[in-house]
């Protein structure tokens, strides 16, 4: 019989954990037979650590994972992926925004066959201003990194056993893991739901965290940027060369005077800094070639406390 292991990531949600755990075992736990849910305390500050050993010490599928800090969503999904014993694992958010029973319907998609099942968001009942905000992000990767990127975006997904290999043999940081996901291949399936707002709890989802988002898919997926540093660049050089060619003919001809002390500084002061900002993209190329080269580990596993009630200590190899 196939195992379906339910990654969690879990980051100052200590309010929710336990309702989550109900509306899982009354909606999806019985009816899919083997399974495991695998909580990542991803350096949380309440008290989210004690609430998952308290729901670990009443199901014995339940595996309790803590990292030494916070490392992001991204490397705790990926720490949740390397504990995990299933033949498919499904990631589900902590904040009881999608329904449960999403998993049942991803988990009847592995059985026919999809190594890849996207969860996508059909509908959404955050406000205005956060929806026009994800929509231009998933616009911009639909235009420069993956045109398959659905409107709604991917909340979660189910992925085989084969793509958790894959995934890991990548290793890379400061990167997108829902990309990786859809930029491996194999047989896929899309499922679309309604995402509800949130009721519970405060979102730690950072207008830091969404800039960092964009900047990492834009570096770790599309050659956008430099294209667009290069066309800036030959833009800019042409615009000068015309401006030179227009000076040097008006004094030639017409005797006219070179003057406009403030114009040329505010066009060369803005010169500069469309140059500084290119200066900045390179430098983040250069900053995440310097991360990679380190091999630090992208996550740290503190503990994992398994159904033996053994305590494991293991870094990322």
């Amino acid at each position: 019989m196939s195992k379906l292991s339910i990654v969690i990531p879990v980051y100052y949600n200590s309010d929710t954990l336990e309702l989550l755990y109900e509306d899982l075992k009354e909606k999806v736990l019985g009816k899919i037979g083997d399974y495991e849910i695998v909580f990542v305390d991803d350096g949380s500050g309440d008290n989210s650590w004690e609430i998952i050993n308290k729901i670990a010490a009443q199901d014995k599928n339940v595996v309790a994972t803590k990292l030494s800090r916070n490392f992001g969503e991204h490397a705790a999904l990926l720490a949740g992926l390397s504990v995990c014993t299933g033949d498919c694992a499904v990631t589900k958010q902590a904040d009881l925004q999608e329904d449960s029973t999403l998993i049942l319907e991803m988990y009847e998609s592995w059985k026919r066959g999809n190594k890849v099942v996207l969860a996508i968001r059909g509908e959404r009942d955050e406000n205005p201003v956060k929806k026009f905000f994800a929509g231009c992000y998933y616009w911009l990767v639909r235009k420069t990194i993956n045109k398959d990127m659905p409107q709604g975006g991917c909340d979660c997904y189910l992925i085989d056993r084969q793509v958790i290999k894959v995934l890991q043999m990548m290793d890379e940081k400061n990167s997108s893991l829902t990309l990786q996901v859809m930029w491996v291949g194999f047989k896929t399936e899309k499922i679309y739901f309604h995402r509800k707002d949130r009721e519970i709890g405060k979102s730690r989802w950072t207008l830091g965290k969404k800039i960092k988002l964009v900047i990492d898919s834009m570096m770790s997926f599309s050659y956008f940027p430099i294209r667009c540093m290069a066309t800036l660049g030959s833009i800019f050089a042409l615009l000068s060369l015309i401006g030179i060619i227009y000076v040097i003919t008006e004094k030639v001809t017409k005797q006219t005077p070179i003057l406009g002390y403030a114009s040329e500084m505010t066009v060369l002061f803005f010169g500069f800094g469309v140059l500084f900002l290119m200066l900045s993209m390179l430098g983040e190329y250069i900053w995440r070639t310097l991360e990679e080269s380190r091999n630090r580990p992208p996550f740290i596993i503190d503990e994992v406390h398994r159904s033996d009630d053994s305590d494991l200590d293991k870094n990322k190899e």
